[in-house]
């Protein structure tokens, strides 16, 4: 078994320790520490407590360093160097400042959203890689929480105390039927009145899927589903195609298929989503994390 180790000995002494082994001088290694003089020569003293030898011999007003303390200061070296190196590694290894970021985000996202901020984080941090990784809100929570992404751009979970949501814009869901349909002149779309209609829609987890499913208790019926799909592109190409109709954000206004029109629905059964950057309280002060928030802010406008 290792010796133990003396509670009077911490990395906080040793650094004050080699600082007045630097400077020789109680006021400049105060100085140079940014604390008082008292609290160097009370650290100097604890030192001496805790190896349980005289580190230093008084002449007037001077400390001088024994052979004890040059050994303890060589020592003292060694172990910050070795415990730098480590929390270095540790950060690295928890993506803490790493070369790279992992931004997770939901399919929709990827028109306008994820390049004007992959844009923005690369005019600010060239040198910083980015990954992309696409998912459903409860599948990019979880790989949040597992650290396979640094970052997600979802809908902001709810009651999630561990979360800090960053909030980017919010996002009407709309009624999208095929071109053409019974719904392609009316102002606003009744749910209540669509209990005989077919719909398709996303897999349970996606945060459209759980608009859709609010929706309809809603309008007090379950949704005849006739297929579901892992992400909103495939979606809209079933809407395309005439398998059935379904609820979409309006941020995909701009790629649905020519075949797809977007109605809005009646006030009592409107859905909104709000779409944020989405982090770990607990890395909330990583570089990487501090870059992409500030381009999130500057991009409100845009993205909005």
């Amino acid at each position: 078994m290792h010796q133990r180790i003396s509670e009077e000995i911490t990395f906080r002494k040793l650094e004050v320790l080699l600082a007045y082994m630097e400077t020789g001088n109680l006021t400049r290694a105060a100085e140079w520490l940014d604390v008082s003089t008292v609290s160097v020569h009370r650290a100097l003293h604890s030192l001496e407590e805790g190896v349980r030898c005289t580190l230093f011999r008084h002449e007037g007003r001077n400390l001088l360093p024994t052979e004890a303390a040059q050994v303890l200061a060589e020592v003292a070296r060694d172990v910050l160097k070795v415990m730098a190196d480590g929390i270095t590694s540790t950060r690295q290894a928890g993506g803490y400042a790493a070369g790279s970021i992992r931004i997770g985000s939901l399919y929709s996202l990827t028109i306008k959203t994820v390049p004007t901020l992959i844009m923005g984080i690369k005019l600010r941090k060239p040198e910083l890689q980015t990954e992309l990784i696409l998912g459903s809100n409860a599948d990019l929570l979880q790989k949040l929480r597992q650290g396979m992404v640094d970052a997600t751009l979802m809908a902001v979970p709810e009651g999630e105390a561990d979360i800090e949501s960053l909030a980017l814009f919010d996002d009407d869901i709309y009624f999208a039927a095929p071109v053409g349909s019974r719904y392609a002149n009316l102002d606003s779309v009744d749910l209540s009145a669509c209990a005989d209609e077919r719909f398709v829609s996303l897999t349970e987890g996606f945060a459209t899927y759980s608009g859709f499913i609010e929706a309809f208790r809603v309008a007090g019926f379950t949704p005849n589903i006739a297929m579901k799909v892992g992400d909103i592109f495939s979606l809209m190409n079933l809407v395309s195609g005439g398998i059935g109709c379904t609820l979409l954000p309006g941020r995909v206004r701009g790629v649905i298929p020519n075949k797809v029109q977007l109605i809005p629905l009646q006030p009592r059964f409107l859905m909104r989503q709000h779409i944020a950057l989405n982090f770990l309280r607990t890395r909330e002060r990583d570089p990487n994390l501090l870059a992409l928030a500030s381009v999130c802010r500057l991009s409100r406008q845009a993205l909005a």
